[in-house]
């Protein structure tokens, strides 16, 4: 049966706001529109063999826009649209057209995550579209390296489609996302740090999070981002920049330079406490945490008729099981998420 509320007397009012059973306010939601990549980075997805989702499990672009806007209704700021990779779902920019309007109704932000390999078609298009903000994810500089753990010999036409960016200046901030693996990015550090000294981007590196399809995961891959700080600042002195309490990213910026470092340490310096974050997977579940092993359907009311208010009662139900924290460093207490990196969306 069909999980979502009977009719009432007089239908319910849709809440304005979105808060957990622990006080927090959701304002920040991903909505995955694909499960499909083009890359095969080591750490979300295996080489081969992962089953992709049927179209017809995919959220339409008229479901996606509608869930978007439901979602601003009940408070939400910021949506940031992810994958799988983005980029590989037919008709991005007119969908990033539809979404535009929420800019006017309370939506403050709207993004993409993309691994960068068809921004330099996109860029424009994008930009004209209405994309205020942009995630680039980029964990190598060198060719061989990048080639490595993405497994697609393709770096200069990521870094293509970032020189592309630089010419639309209505998409910003510009930033970089680098996943700090130990044993690989060491020496990386500076020259990453070094883009974000003469580019006006904002680098950040992520700690290894246990996502990885294949389940390898270990604690002591996990480069921590006070590491990565510490040999930045001894190489250039860098001083910390204001953020906003919810914000997952310790910010800093140097002296001499345009751009900004930030430090994303979800294993080493938990931010659960402050997290206001929801996600949409591609077949429109609604998951609480990265880590969640719970899901909440909305596809399924969507396609059987459930109104606006009958799917506010689905997500409200969902952040109330919201949970506390991931408890990566809990030992046992820890349970892997139910899905791999690129099924979740980022």
């Amino acid at each position: 049966m069909v999980d979502y509320p009977p009719m009432a007397l007089a239908t319910p009012v849709i809440p304005a706001h979105l808060v957990d059973s622990y006080g927090r306010q959701m304002g920040d939601l991903r909505i995955s529109i694909t499960d499909r990549c083009n890359f095969r980075c080591v750490y979300c997805m295996p080489e081969e063999g992962l089953r992709w989702l049927k179209n017809d499990k995919v959220l339409t672009v008229d479901e996606i826009v509608r869930v978007a806007g439901l979602f601003v209704k009940m408070g939400i700021r910021g949506i940031r649209l992810t994958g799988g990779e983005p980029t590989v779902r037919a008709g991005l920019p007119d969908l990033i057209r539809r979404l535009n309007p929420l800019l006017d109704e309370g939506l403050q932000s709207l993004s993409l995550t993309t691994n960068g390999f068809r921004l330099k078609e996109l860029a424009g298009p994008l930009a004209d579209a209405g994309l205020t903000r942009i995630n680039v994810s980029l964990d190598s500089l060198v060719r061989d390296k990048f080639h490595r753990i993405t497994r697609r010999d393709c770096l200069h036409q990521v870094l293509e489609g970032l020189e592309e960016l630089e010419r639309h200046p209505t998409i910003r901030p510009i930033k970089v996302n680098a996943v700090a693996m130990r044993g690989f990015t060491e020496d990386e550090v500076i020259p990453f740090a070094e883009l974000a000294r003469r580019k006006q981007y904002v680098v950040r590196f992520i700690e290894f999070m246990p996502l990885d399809a294949d389940g390898n995961w270990q604690r002591d891959q996990v480069l921590a981002g006070r590491e990565i700080y510490e040999m930045i600042h001894a190489w250039k002195p860098l001083a910390p920049v204001s953020v906003d309490p919810s914000s997952t990213s310790r910010v800093y910026r140097f002296a001499d330079g345009i751009g900004e470092i930030g430090f994303i340490n979800p294993v080493s310096e938990p931010f659960c406490s402050t997290c206001d974050r929801l996600r949409i997977t591609a077949d429109g579940q609604i998951r609480t945490c990265l880590f969640s092993i719970d899901e909440w359907d909305l596809r399924g009311p969507m396609r059987d008729g459930a109104e606006d208010w009958q799917l506010a009662e689905i997500i409200q139900r969902a952040v109330g099981h919201k949970e506390l924290k991931h408890h990566i460093n809990e030992g046992p207490a820890f349970h892997r998420a139910s899905r791999s990196m690129s099924q979740i969306g980022g």
